[in-house]
C-alpha cells in the first residue's frame, strides 16, 4: 500500500505516539519522531513526572521557576499528560488512549507495563494496528529473554558489558566511559528505526507488532570491530593499543589536537611526502599498518614534530590537500561556532516561556521533500492533560474534576 501525503508534509504527520518514558533513551526516541512530525503524548507520573525534570543544569524563568536543561534537550515538541497508572482509573484511561494511537513507547523497567495490564498483548487486543516498542537494558521479547532480562540498566552498564568501555582509554589506565548517555541515545535511535520499519510493514499487512530494543545489543553492534577481530584471530583487542592500523587518533598541534587515520600504504606514502620524510615509506617500522601500529610511539613522535609549529586549521588544510581526511578535535564551544554546523542547521533554537531561546541539537536526518524542523517548547508537567483527554476521550469538566479528586490526574 502506498501512502499519499500532501507536498511539504512532515514524514510522520498524522502519526500519534503514546509514551511512558523517562531519563534519556525513551525521550530521545520520541523526540526524533516529534522532529519528523509525529504527535507525542508523554505520560508522566504525579507528582514530579519524568525524573529528568529534577536533574540539572537548570535554567530560571522570568518568574523564578527552575527548568531542567537536560529535560529540554530531549522533550521538545511533546504534550505532557500527568496520569497515575497505579490507580485503576488511570490504567483504564491509558488503555482508552492506546486505542487512539499508532505507537506506544516505554522504557520502564522490564515487566512494569505487563504487570499493570498495559503490555503489548493487552493493548494490541483492542488495537490490532498498534506498534508497541520497549527500550530496556537487555531486551524483553518472549523467546529472546536471557538471564539478565529483568535487570535494570543505565548507559554506563550497557557500555561496560558491551565491551565499548574496555576499548576506551589508555592501556595502563582503568576503562573509561565513551560519552555520557551514548548507550541511551543509540538505543533511542535504533528504537525509532524499529518503529519506522514496523509502521512501514503495517501499511502492507494492516497489523502492528512489538519492537524490542536492548541497550546491551546496541553497544554490541557499535563494538562489532573488536568482536569480529576476536572471532577471526582469537585475540582480545584492548584499549590504547591498535594492532592492525596506524596511525589513528588525535595528535597535538600548536593550538590543540588534530585527528586523522591512515589505513593504507598509499595514504601513508602521501603523508611521508607531505612531511618530507620519503624514507618512512620503506622503513620496516612504518612500511605497513601493523608495523606502524606496533611502533606507535615512534610514529606519533614524527607526526607531532611536524604538527608542532602548525595550528589545527593549517595542519588540517595541508593534510586534506595531500589526500588524508583530517579534522580538529573540537570542544562544545568550537561546535557552536562551526560554519559547517551552521550550514547544516544542526542547532535549532527553542523558545521556552520565560527564558531566552536555547540551542538544541536537531535530528541528524535531512530530507529534500520535508520542511525544516520547527520545534515547539518542552511541555510543563501536565500541561496538556485536559486538552488530550477532552479531544481524544471526549471527557467533560465534571469527569476531569472527579479524576483529579481521585488523584488519577
Amino acid at each position: 500500500m502506498v501512502i499519499h501525503r500532501e507536498e511539504g508534509a512532515k514524514p510522520l504527520a498524522g502519526v500519534r505516539v503514546l509514551t511512558v518514558e523517562q531519563y534519556i533513551a525513551g525521550p530521545y526516541c520520541t523526540m526524533l519522531l516529534a522532529d519528523a512530525g509525529a504527535e507525542i503524548i508523554k505520560i508522566e507520573k504525579p507528582p514530579y513526572g519524568d525524573p529528568r525534570r529534577t536533574i540539572g543544569p537548570f535554567l530560571e524563568t522570568d518568574g523564578g521557576e527552575k527548568i531542567s536543561g537536560g529535560f529540554l534537550g530531549y522533550n521538545r515538541s511533546k504534550k505532557s499528560v500527568m496520569l497515575n497508572l497505579a490507580h485503576a482509573r488511570g490504567r483504564d484511561i491509558f488503555r482508552s488512549l492506546a486505542k487512539k494511537v499508532d505507537v506506544v513507547v516505554d522504557n520502564l523497567r522490564p515487566g512494569a507495563m505487563e504487570r499493570q495490564g498495559l503490555g503489548y498483548n493487552d493493548l494490541s487486543a483492542d488495537n490490532r494496528r498498534l506498534v508497541y516498542s520497549s527500550i530496556s537494558g537487555f531486551g524483553q521479547m518472549e523467546g529472546y529473554r536471557g538471564p539478565y532480562w529483568e535487570r535494570p540498566a543505565l548507559d554506563v552498564v550497557a557500555e561496560a558489558m558491551g565491551g565499548v568501555m574496555h576499548m576506551v582509554g589508555f592501556a595502563d589506565k582503568p576503562p573509561v566511559s565513551a560519552l555520557y548517555g551514548m548507550a541511551d541515545l543509540y538505543a533511542g535511535l535504533i528504537n525509532a528505526y524499529g518503529i519506522m520499519l514496523a509502521l512501514f510493514q503495517r501499511e502492507q499487512t494492516g497489523r502492528g507488532q512489538y519492537v524490542d530494543t536492548s541497550m546491551y545489543d546496541g553497544m554490541l553492534a557499535l563494538n562489532e570491530r573488536a568482536i569480529t577481530f576476536h572471532g577471526l584471530t582469537g585475540e582480545v583487542p584492548s584499549r590504547g593499543r591498535e594492532r592492525v592500523l596506524g596511525p589513528r587518533g588525535a595528535f597535538r598541534a600548536r593550538d590543540g589536537y588534530v585527528a586523522f587515520n591512515i589505513p593504507t600504504e598509499t595514504m601513508w606514502a602521501q603523508f611521508a611526502l607531505l612531511i618530507e620524510r620519503e624514507d618512512l615509506i620503506a622503513d620496516p617500522r612504518t612500511e605497513n599498518g601493523p608495523a606502524r601500529a606496533a611502533h606507535g610511539e615512534f610514529v606519533r613522535s614524527i607526526i607531532e614534530e611536524w604538527l608542532a609549529p602548525r595550528t589545527r586549521d593549517e595542519a588540517v588544510e595541508q593534510l586534506i590537500a595531500a589526500g588524508i581526511p583530517a579534522g580538529p578535535v573540537q570542544t562544545a564551544e568550537d561546535i557552536a561556532r562551526c560554519p559547517q554546523v551552521r550550514a547544516r542547521k544542526m542547532l535549532v533554537r527553542t523558545q521556552q516561556p520565560g527564558i531566552d531561546a536555547v540551542n538544541l541539537v536537531r535530528s541528524p536526518v535531512l530530507m529534500s521533500e520535508s520542511p525544516e524542523v520547527k520545534t515547539a517548547p518542552a511541555p510543563a508537567l501536565g500541561e496538556h492533560t485536559h486538552e488530550v483527554l477532552r479531544q481524544l476521550l471526549h471527557m467533560g469538566q465534571e469527569d476531569l474534576h472527579e479524576l483529579k479528586e481521585l488523584d488519577v490526574l
